[in-house]
C-alpha cells in the first residue's frame, strides 16, 4: 500500500495520530505533490499567466487605439474649431467693410442731401430776392411817377403841358 494506506492503517491501530516515519510519507506526498503541481500546473500556471498577459496586451492596445482615436477627435476638433475662428473672424472683416461702406454711403448721401438743400435754399434765396426786387422797381416806380406828377404839376402850366403834349403826339404820330 502506499503512503495513503499506511497512514490509515496506522489511524486504525493506534486511534488518531501521525506517522513521523519521513521518508515513509512526508517527503514522498510532497514530492508527488511537487511533480505532480510542476507537470500540471506549470502548465495551467503557464496558461493562466499567458491568458492574463494576452489580456493586458489587448488591453492596453485597446487603450492605445482609444487615445489614438481620442488624439485624432482632438486634433479634428482643434482645426474646427482654427477653421470656425478663421470663419468668425472673417464675417467679422466683412461686417467692418459693409458698414464701413454703409457709412460711406450715408455720408455720401448726406452730402448730396446738404447740396440739394443748399441749392433749393439758394434758389427759394434768388427768387425771393428777384420778388423783393421787382416790388422794390414797382414801388419806385410809383413813387417816382407820383413824384414827377406832382413836380409836373407845380413846375408846368397849362400852356407848358399842351406844348409838351403836342411834341409827343408828334413824335408818335410823325416818328
Amino acid at each position: 500500500m502506499g503512503t495513503i494506506g499506511n497512514w490509515l492503517i496506522l489511524a486504525e491501530a493506534e486511534g488518531f495520530g501521525l506517522n513521523f516515519d519521513i521518508l515513509d510519507t512526508n517527503l514522498i506526498n510532497l514530492a508527488i505533490l511537487i511533480g505532480i503541481l510542476v507537470f500540471y500546473g506549470g502548465k495551467i500556471i503557464s496558461n493562466i499567466l499567458l491568458t492574463r498577459r494576452n489580456n493586458i496586451a489587448e488591453a492596453i492596445e485597446e487603450a492605445e487605439q482609444r487615445l489614438k482615436k481620442a488624439a485624432e477627435e482632438l486634433a479634428k476638433a482643434k482645426e474646427n474649431l482654427a477653421l470656425a475662428k478663421e470663419q468668425g473672424e472673417k464675417i467679422i472683416q466683412e461686417a467692418k467693410e459693409r458698414a464701413k461702406a454703409a457709412s460711406e454711403a450715408i455720408a455720401a448721401k448726406n452730402a448730396q442731401d446738404i447740396e440739394r438743400l443748399k441749392e433749393m435754399a439758394q434758389k427759394d434765396l434768388n427768387t425771393e430776392r428777384e420778388r423783393a426786387i421787382a416790388e422794390l422797381r414797382q414801388r419806385v416806380a410809383a413813387m417816382a411817377v407820383d413824384r414827377v406828377e406832382s413836380q409836373l404839376k407845380t413846375q408846368l402850366d397849362q400852356s407848358a403841358q399842351n406844348q409838351l403834349v403836342d411834341r409827343s403826339i408828334a413824335r408818335i404820330g410823325g416818328g
